[in-house]
């Protein structure tokens, strides 16, 4: 076991022992008596590498969680003592803490709402104030979308110990359902409040056991060992994505790149990928595709295993006007047209070959700064889409 920091953090003896007493219900308070010293001394990074541990096991996950919960209000005051590190400010991760902070005020004033609706569940206006005021939290659930695609990346990438991280998506989830059903409740004209009073206590329970573990658990072993321009780059990186309450500023930021990346890969700005990588990338996608230049000459086509319409590298720099026969050529002049002036962005065809429904979209490509800079041609045969019906959640591959 690698921990943090080198392999400088080892469980202390009997802490697994510990924590399968709690988990299973063996005599718990008997083991909490025994090791209150290892529960006194708790580290962050401990809890990282217990979690890890456990999670390694083979345990239902709700078991799991449960277990999880238990020993981390064992560990409450521990790690509410244990010296805090500081963020800078405007950083990636006082972001999140700011936001924490909003959410804690939301929710503090929906507690005496929640009082005076137990007094009187048929009070209406309380009931409907209690729906805006749950409403207005989902707005939260951004927060934890950040973690799961900005944070959570990296600290897979630098941790070992990391199986910590999916559990707590997990308790993500439990929040977004609970808030899910929390407002069908409401939304009810005969109020279930015993239903109501166990979903906002659960509510309230995981948003500030989530903030806690956070703020005394994830954040401070993060900045112990996430490289500073990793920690930088989750800001930039983030600025794709809406922060619920306090929202940074992306206008004067730039990523940092590694300076060991390998050199025949190239920056896509949300990867690096070799040529041949990209190749391969295009080439597996169910689509064909060409794309024009803002010169109108033809610069690239896929060659998927199965082309609808036949390319060959003779048409590589071709005016794509010479691609098309003299009935069908205008066309194509009036969507370059209309693309390279700005009226249009996109154009959509469908014909029918043999059997085969084929969908032909148009796309014009521009920068930044809006200007043209081609266009590219999308073709799919889409005769099994147009059949789909319903849904599919599950795999049905015959093994």
């Amino acid at each position: 076991m690698s921990g943090f920091n080198k392999g400088s953090v080892k469980l202390p003896p009997g802490m697994i022992e510990f924590s399968h007493a709690i988990i299973n219900g063996d005599e718990p308070l008997k083991a909490v008596k025994e090791n209150k010293q290892l529960i006194d001394n708790i580290s962050p990074e401990e809890v990282i590498i217990l979690i890890d541990e456990l999670a390694g096991l083979d345990l239902p996950i709700e078991k799991l969680k449960t277990g999880i919960n238990k020993l981390l209000n064992l560990f409450y005051t521990s790690l509410k003592n244990y010296p805090a590190v500081e963020l800078q400010k405007d950083s990636f991760p006082d972001f999140l803490v700011r936001n924490n902070r909003e959410m804690d005020e939301r929710l503090k004033t929906l507690r005496p709402l929640i009082r005076d609706l137990n007094k009187n569940k048929n009070d209406q206006d309380i009931k409907a104030r209690l729906l805006k005021g749950f409403t207005g939290l989902v707005v939260f659930e951004s927060h934890y979308t950040i973690k799961e695609n900005v944070l959570f990346p990296v600290l897979e990438k630098f941790w070992k110990e990391y199986r910590c991280l999916p559990i707590m998506w997990s308790f993500h989830d439990d929040i977004r359902r609970d808030l899910k059903q929390i407002r069908l409740v409401l939304e009810k004209p005969e109020l279930d409040l015993p239903r109501f009073n166990k979903l906002a206590g659960d509510l309230f329970f995981m948003m500030y056991a989530i903030k806690f573990r956070e703020e005394k658990i994830l954040f401070p072993v993060m900045m112990n060992s996430i490289p500073k321009r990793e920690i930088k780059n989750m800001l930039y990186n983030s600025r794709e994505l809406l922060y619920p309450y306090v929202r940074p500023e992306f206008e004067d930021l730039a990523p940092e790149n590694p300076s060991d990346r390998p050199k025949n890969e190239i920056n896509l700005g949300t990867g690096f990928l070799t040529a041949k990588q990209i190749q391969l990338l295009f080439n597996h996608l169910p689509v064909d595709i060409t794309y024009v230049d803002e010169t109108n000459k033809v610069k690239y086509f896929s060659t998927p295993e199965h082309r609808i319409f036949p390319r060959t590298n003779s048409i590589i720099g071709r005016d794509v006007a010479n691609c098309h026969p003299p009935e069908s050529v205008h066309i194509v002049e009036d969507i370059i047209e209309e693309f390279r002036s700005g009226r249009q962005d996109h154009a959509s065809f469908w014909i029918n070959r043999g059997e085969l429904c084929v969908l032909i979209k148009y796309f014009a490509i521009r920068n930044k700064s809006g200007k043209y800079c081609g266009v590219v041609e999308v073709s799919q045969e889409i005769s099994d889409i147009r059949k789909i019906e319903g849904e599919k959640r599950l795999l049905d591959w015959n093994k």
